[in-house]
């Protein structure tokens, strides 16, 4: 539909842009959403936020460090991409760069042959994830610091990230602008001045387009393309307007997972924010029209804490359910004014699922209504606007009615001038600016199959290209719809026999108890469960164990299946990847086989000592299903 965007020969052409434009590269980066910060580094073993730019390379040794379990992570629960610190304030550059000697060379880790940014870089192409890179601008090690030899330095480091690592989707330069430092030995506090003269950020942003065009670049005293949001707790003021004088700059929440920081502290398990609060920090951020960056650090074994894990798992199951039915989905709509009687810019392109196409009326009305009729009556609680940004912001506020009992009902007040909401107020929330998108949540969930949507203040008329009717679950619900899902579930262990080596001990796999396992002293070493029934098996699920120990991991795996016990079939061998540095469940499917006895090998281990299961799970139904 992007045809509506440019005109065409029929009686009606698109409208004409209206004030800044966001280029190509932003429109791409707003529909990301949200994506992972990454801080880690020599922060993560001094127990601190902002080194000083003192302290040894050498601290630096994640014995367990995997990129791709991380990005992995992030990419199950629904993340688009992740930025890495590749510098923070200490100066500790964590890839071998020529600009400095205080860099990941002088670490032991992999006898200074190491590369965090290399790694990173290559687990997210080889996922299809973007990558992106923190630098920051205030290097508290480097003795050159706040003179005009820096900047030779800081060039150096910029165009090495920008050459040296394939595509960067954002490049982040924080604010921090000089103050108390190592510098060399000197223990100085420095001063530079305005960071947008010291650092020269007009010729930054011109290098970094010719380096890559297409990355998105963050701060840069206003030069760059997106700017912070206003806290480090996640929300954006709204209304949030794009429109800065006459350029597009969009905005980005950003916020830790953890209520400890942004690198990783001993003992911060417990400070985890839940899930519930994720959602409200995505509703303050992506719902009010930013992007969100969600920051995960690894602790000093290069592992992801397990509890933040946990809440980063138990919000994208959230969000996807939330995002995964639109009940007003090829509703049929009818506009009180349609541009030229055109159907390009009717009202049925607010539900027709394309957030390219758009709802348009003729110059000038800049408060048209559209009514929305449902297939059927439906039960909700979140309403999601979209503008058709590519034209500019237009929207100064709207309202949303439903019709219940007869009756119209406004269930979002339209928005008044000097309104603003800030911080996580909700619920209820007033209508004022749409642009990229608005998700408003309701105080109550509403039941009806007619809606109407009136634009009340506009700058110009009106490009709405999405109307959506959204319904918030419970973290309970989430997970339940997503085990609903599933063709095949988890079989009753209740009345199975176990045989093999070690047999007595099988029942420990399969007790619903994480701190027990069933453990043989060899390698390889099997079990044989007899499920007494015949059944359709389709997978299993392995957890490694959970006492913080690796010797005995199974790391190799065959299965076979059998109807007697005699006679048997193998349906799936491999390996469980990354158990050292991310012993989480995993899972593994094979073809539907008709099957009473079930065969697990542990054909290898970690540390070479033993075989060992936590638990396990067999999936499948009964064949008389």
């Amino acid at each position: 539909m992007l045809g509506c965007l440019v005109g065409s020969l029929s009686a009606a052409t698109a409208p004409e842009p209206y004030g800044p434009l966001p280029t190509k590269q932003q429109v791409n980066w707003l529909r990301m959403e949200w994506y992972a910060f990454v801080h880690f580094g020599l922060n993560t073993y001094t127990d601190r936020e902002w080194g000083y730019g003192d302290e040894s390379p050498s601290l630096f040794k994640p014995a367990n460090f995997n990129a791709e379990a991380i990005v992995k992570t992030f990419k199950s629960a629904g993340m688009n991409g992740m930025i890495y610190t590749a510098k923070h304030h200490d100066g500790f550059c964590t890839w071998p760069t020529k600009s400095t000697g205080h860099n990941i060379t002088k670490s032991p880790w992999k006898k200074g042959k190491g590369d965090v940014v290399k790694e990173f870089a290559r687990a997210c192409k080889k996922h299809d994830f973007a990558f992106g890179t923190y630098l920051s601008p205030w290097d508290r090690n480097c003795a050159e610091y706040g003179r005009e030899g820096y900047l030779k330095v800081y060039y150096k480091q910029i165009k090495e990230l920008l050459t040296k690592y394939g595509p960067i989707f954002e490049i982040w330069f924080d604010g921090a602008m000089g103050g108390d430092g190592y510098y060399g030995g000197a223990r100085q506090h420095r001063n530079i001045g305005t960071a947008d003269t010291y650092y020269n950020y007009e010729k930054v942003v011109k290098n970094i387009r010719k380096l890559q065009p297409d990355c998105i670049i963050w701060g840069a005293a206003g030069r760059g393309d997106v700017t912070w949001g206003g806290s480090e707790k996640g929300f954006v003021k709204y209304p949030l307007w794009n429109a800065q004088g006459n350029k597009w700059l969009s905005l980005e929440g950003d916020t830790p997972i953890n209520h400890r920081g942004w690198f990783w502290h001993p003992g911060q398990g417990g400070h985890v924010k839940s899930p519930e609060h994720l959602m409200d920090v995505y509703l303050a951020s992506v719902g009010r029209g930013a992007n969100l960056i969600l920051n995960l650090a690894p602790n000093r074994n290069g592992r992801l804490d397990a509890a933040d894990v946990a809440s980063l798992e138990a919000f994208g199951k959230m969000r996807t359910r939330l995002l995964a039915k639109d009940y007003a989905l090829k509703a049929k709509v009818k506009a009180s004014q349609v541009r030229g009687n055109d159907d390009r810019f009717g009202g049925n392109m607010l539900t027709d699922g394309d957030i390219e196409s758009y709802w348009c009326p003729e110059n000038g009305n800049t408060t048209p209504s559209a009514e929305i009729v449902l297939p059927e009556p439906a039960t909700f609680d979140v309403i999601r606007l979209r503008e058709q940004i590519r034209l500019g912001q237009r929207v100064e506020a709207f309202k949303v009615e439903a019709k219940v009992d007869g009756q119209w009902q406004t269930i979002v007040e339209p928005g008044n001038p000097g309104e603003e909401e800030t911080q996580f107020n909700l619920r209820g929330g007033k209508g004022h600016t749409i642009g990229n998108q608005v998700l408003r949540w309701l105080n109550e969930p509403v039941t009806t199959d007619r809606l109407r949507l009136t634009i009340t203040r506009a700058k110009a008329c009106p490009c709405i290209s999405e109307f959506s009717l959204l319904r918030m679950p419970s973290v309970e619900e989430a997970q339940a719809v997503e085990e609903d899902d599933s063709a095949d579930k988890a079989l009753s262990s209740k009345d199975w026999t176990y045989g093999g080596i070690d047999a007595e001990k099988v029942h420990l796999a399969f007790d619903g108890k994480a701190d027990t396992l069933w453990k043989s002293d060899r390698t390889p070493s099997h079990f044989v469960v007899n499920m007494k029934a015949e059944n359709i098996v389709s997978g299993f699920s392995y957890l490694p164990r959970q006492d913080g120990k690796t010797v005995g991991m199974t790391s190799r795996y065959s299965v076979q299946v059998s109807m007697d016990g005699k006679r048997w079939k193998n349906v799936a061998e491999g390996e469980f990847g990354n158990l050292r540095a991310n012993p989480v469940e995993q899972f593994v499917s094979f073809p539907p086989q008709k099957a009473r006895y079930f065969r697990f090998s542990s054909t290898a281990a970690l540390d070479g000592q033993g075989s060992s299961v936590a638990e396990m799970k067999i999936y499948g139904r009964p064949a008389a299903d």
